[in-house]
């Protein structure tokens, strides 16, 4: 039968195993909810308002890339519309600036295509939804945590762009970029570890890189961000920034493919070079787009941090609740249910220790459970030295220095029955001090000594004191 102490006894054991095992995965998921939420935190969001603005001095914003343009005499003409910015570049040899291709609508980005000959477009990690379609003809590789430093070379080969060959290592390895099936690898150059793409598209140059630190003020003057990105857009006199707040506007989609719904060149269509948006959805129907800005949804009505917030405060309340449900409560007063006799307890405590054999433990309890009755006896300071409690307790007792010494710091004993001569001798030896305190001392008062003379005491034998329980 298992006694009712038995499972009390278990349950703590059990519950620390359990907190053994979940503590760890607590703490680990804690760290990579925490990392997540600092990463959503910090990381900028290509689709905030502002991102890699030539007018943002934010960390963000592109500020310091735009004044180190018009130091090195580039003009920068900043465009707040997709269709403005084309128009702009039409103009002659021109770099046409994408940091957020996630805001621009994909029959834009096709009629980017068909710019003339002379202009560089440059994209800034644009999204997958981009890259697996028809509008550009990249394909997406490995993708990084964060943005790597790199050299500009690539697989053992140096980078083909002359421009950024010799900048040196910068932040441009986080999308990794492959050729499409059907491209001529003549065409196709990648560099910084494929994290840069370039290749012939159209008459127009096609530039795609893998992450946006080397062109934001927080990153620009690390490694060799600012020359990267620098000569990057440098290439040609003028810059064409497409600075976009929100998703653009999609072309009208009334009118079938086969006719231009906008045309982007001069009112004289012989004037100079025209460039048209064709429109992909169905007349008289919704244009098919993953940018739909009038459908917005409870997760778009909230800014991402918002987000990464509200799950590190859901993590926190979390482990708040763990932490007050394993707190103890105040001691609970119970009845013991049975009266255990004292006598009963010393017996199956010695049994434990005479089970383990355990005799040097024994012998100490003893001994400081004899010292603890002795001292009081004895008139001495708190915490005596071993010396003086020997001298006190040999001069009550008479017996030997060595012998006292012996049994109240010797060594432990070897055997069950030293261990037990042991305890007698100390259970008798507050006795024997206890009585030499009573004996008759001489005093001041009037002399009562018999006539005969005083009787002195019988004299006590070696054998005798040998043989005494202490």
């Amino acid at each position: 039968m298992t006694r009712p102490g038995a499972r009390r006894q278990g349950l703590p054991r059990r519950r620390l195993r359990w907190l053994r095992i979940a503590i760890p995965f607590t703490v680990v998921g804690v760290l990579i909810v925490g990392t997540a939420v600092a990463y959503q935190l910090t990381h900028p969001d290509p689709t905030r308002p502002g991102f890699l603005s030539p007018t943002n001095r934010g960390p963000d914003g592109g500020s310091d890339l735009a004044a180190a343009l018009r130091g090195a005499g580039v003009a920068v003409h900043s465009a707040d519309g997709t269709v403005e910015a084309i128009r702009a570049a039409l103009t002659g040899p021109t770099t046409l600036f994408v940091p957020a291709p996630t805001l621009v609508h994909p029959d834009y980005l096709r009629a980017l295509g068909r710019m003339p000959a002379g202009t560089r477009v440059l994209l800034v990690d644009p999204p997958a939804r981009l890259l697996r379609g028809e509008p550009l003809p990249v394909e997406r590789g490995t993708r990084r945590w964060a943005a790597r430093v790199d050299d500009p070379g690539h697989d053992g080969r140096p980078c083909a762009l002359p421009e950024v060959a010799g900048t040196g290592p910068a932040a441009a390895v986080r999308q990794r970029y492959t050729a499409p099936p059907g491209i001529d690898p003549d065409r196709f150059d990648l560099c910084f570890d494929a994290g840069l793409a370039r290749l012939d598209w159209g008459q127009a140059e096609l530039v795609v890189v893998g992450a946006s630190d080397p062109f934001r003020n927080d990153r620009f003057d690390e490694h060799r961000n600012a020359r990267f990105a620098a000569e990057l857009l440098g290439t040609r006199a003028r810059v064409v920034w497409l600075d976009l707040a929100r998703p653009d506007t999609p072309p009208e989609p009334g009118e079938p493919v086969q006719q231009p719904s906008i045309h982007l060149g001069e009112d004289d269509p012989g004037a100079g070079p025209q460039v048209s948006v064709q429109p992909t959805g169905q007349p008289q129907g919704p244009v098919a787009s993953d940018v739909r800005p009038s459908r917005d949804t409870l997760l778009d009505a909230f800014p991402p941090w918002f987000w990464a917030l509200l799950a590190q405060l859901a993590v926190a309340a979390l482990v708040l609740l763990l932490w007050r449900a394993r707190r103890f409560g105040p001691p609970v007063t119970e009845a013991l249910p049975v009266t255990v006799p004292v006598a009963e307890t010393m017996l199956g405590r010695g049994q434990l220790y005479r089970r383990s054999r355990e005799r040097a433990p024994t012998a100490g309890i003893l001994r400081t459970a004899a010292l603890a009755r002795l001292v009081p006896m004895l008139t001495l300071p708190d915490q005596p030295q071993p010396a003086d409690v020997v001298a006190a307790v040999a001069a009550r007792t008479g017996a030997s220095a060595e012998q006292i010494d012996a049994l109240l710091y010797g060594p432990p004993p070897t055997t069950d029955g030293d261990l037990l001569h042991l305890a007698r001798r100390l259970a008798a030896l507050p006795a024997e001090v206890a009585g030499s305190a009573n004996r008759v001392e001489p005093s001041d008062g009037p002399d009562r000594t018999p006539p005969d003379g005083p009787v002195a005491p019988a004299p006590r034998s070696p054998s005798a004191i040998e043989g005494e329980p202490w």
